[in-house]
């Protein structure tokens, strides 16, 4: 039985619909794309300002930066209720073992990548790339309704918090049964009821901010639900994905006689609408919708400059929001860590309690990544790959951070193994 999008099996559901849309979406291409006209410059300052503090740039960045933060610490007050259940859990079982009724085991609700899967995952998003560049006519309709209803329960994941700040005073809290679809709460209900309202109406304007609500409920879930168990991993997939950015960017046009990514990720879609209408000779009833830019991308028009936007793609903010929330929980393991080791009179070991934590050392990594890239794409007025930047940006310091934290040894293997501290014994 289903628990809903808070809690419960559900989530797990909304999590592998999320990362099959981020994967499987081709267009979630791992590049940056920014479009911008040439404008005319007078001087350093004015290149550089017209160049990073431009509106569309501006937003780009911090509402990537958002969601990444947004996403890590979800996924760690996640993780923190489902270790408290954990403990509630076993706690009943300890009672029930007197009364022999059966407790029902908690349920894992993140999907955790191994090595197999992050040696495989560039693969898989070059064939998926593959087929949305040779196929995309004959299957945009699947493409367009299955990326509808996975942003669907995407979205209303994103907007469950809200949701729940504005029922609580209004319910108490219980879930309604609706037979084998599973038990939901009033705010669950009314979340999933906003999501799909928000992509119905995505689907009738086609317009760009919702859109970009979509693909920002895409990156939360994702980052959400999808772990990294160690720095081998993480450095084995970003590598990876590095490998697989740069080329079909900037090789794919010597094979293919175009740029792929680019070619996929601007491509839109004919409006399941408008396919309906006219297989059933609907034309002269229904107005004809608009063609709809499928959600794996973040798109952001400029405000000063009319029919100039940037655009970033979703890979670009969920691969390396894996790595940040990876090590935002390790940063919360050892604080953890170090609260028990002080109280058996251990002192802490070296460089616990540092101001600058690895989560914020991987965060400003992506802010200059992210930066980087912008200027190289205004120097090289072209499309760029963008994890050609974020990546060492973002993966080089935190191992040299970890290195000299003397942290770097067990982060790449097992970092979340707890190890019982020792009591010396005086004589």
């Amino acid at each position: 039985m289903s628990e809903g999008f808070g809690t419960g099996h559900q989530e797990a559901a909304a999590a592998a619909a999320a990362a099959a849309a981020a994967a499987a979406a081709g267009q979630l291409g791992e590049d940056t794309i920014l479009v911008h006209g040439d404008g005319d410059t007078h001087g350093d300052y004015q290149w550089a300002y017209g160049t990073i503090m431009d509106s569309s740039r501006v937003s780009t960045c911090l509402i990537s930066m958002l969601l990444i933060v947004y996403g890590s610490f979800r996924s760690l007050n996640m993780e923190q209720e489902q270790r408290e259940k954990e403990k509630k859990r076993q706690s009943e079982s300890m009672n029930n073992l007197l009364t022999g009724e059966p407790v029902q085991p908690e349920q894992n609700k993140f999907a955790t990548l191994d090595t197999m899967h992050a040696l495989c995952l560039p693969l898989g998003a070059s064939i998926s790339l593959l087929v949305m560049f040779f196929f995309f006519d004959s299957m945009q309709m699947l493409f367009a309704v299955c990326t509808a209803i996975i942003a669907t329960v995407a979205l209303a994941f994103l907007l469950l918090p809200m949701c729940q700040y504005i029922i609580r005073p209004c319910t108490d809290g219980n879930r309604i049964s609706f037979g084998v679809c599973g038990r939901f709460t009033a705010a669950e209900l009314f979340s999933f009821s906003l999501a799909v309202s928000i992509v119905c109406i995505w689907v009738l304007t086609g317009h760009w901010l919702l859109m970009d609500a979509m693909g920002m409920g895409l990156c939360v879930a994702f980052i959400a639900f999808v772990r990294l168990p160690s720095l081998k991993v993480s450095t084995l997939l970003l590598t990876g994905l590095l490998i697989y950015d740069v080329f079909w960017v900037f090789f794919s046009s010597y094979i293919f006689s175009t740029n792929v990514m680019v070619k996929v990720a601007t491509r839109p879609a004919d409006n399941p609408v408008g396919i309906v209408a006219r297989k059933f000779n609907l034309g002269g009833i229904v107005k004809e919708p608009p063609k709809l830019n499928l959600p794996g991308k973040l798109v952001f028009p400029s405000i000063h400059n009319s029919g100039h936007f940037s655009m970033l793609g979703l890979g670009d903010i969920v691969m390396p929001g894996l790595l940040l929330c990876f090590v935002l929980r390790y940063d919360a393991y050892k604080k953890s860590q170090t609260t028990q080791t002080a109280e058996t009179g251990v002192p802490p070991p070296r460089g616990v309690g540092s101001r600058l934590t690895y989560f914020h050392c991987s965060l400003l990594g992506y802010f200059l990544g992210l930066l980087t890239a912008t200027v190289s794409s205004e120097v090289f007025k072209a499309a760029q790959p963008a994890l050609l930047y974020l990546v060492p940006f973002t993966l080089l310091p935190l191992l040299t951070m970890a290195y000299f934290k003397g942290d770097l040894r067990r982060m790449w293997s097992e970092p979340f193994i707890i190890q019982q501290a020792s009591k010396q014994l005086e004589v």
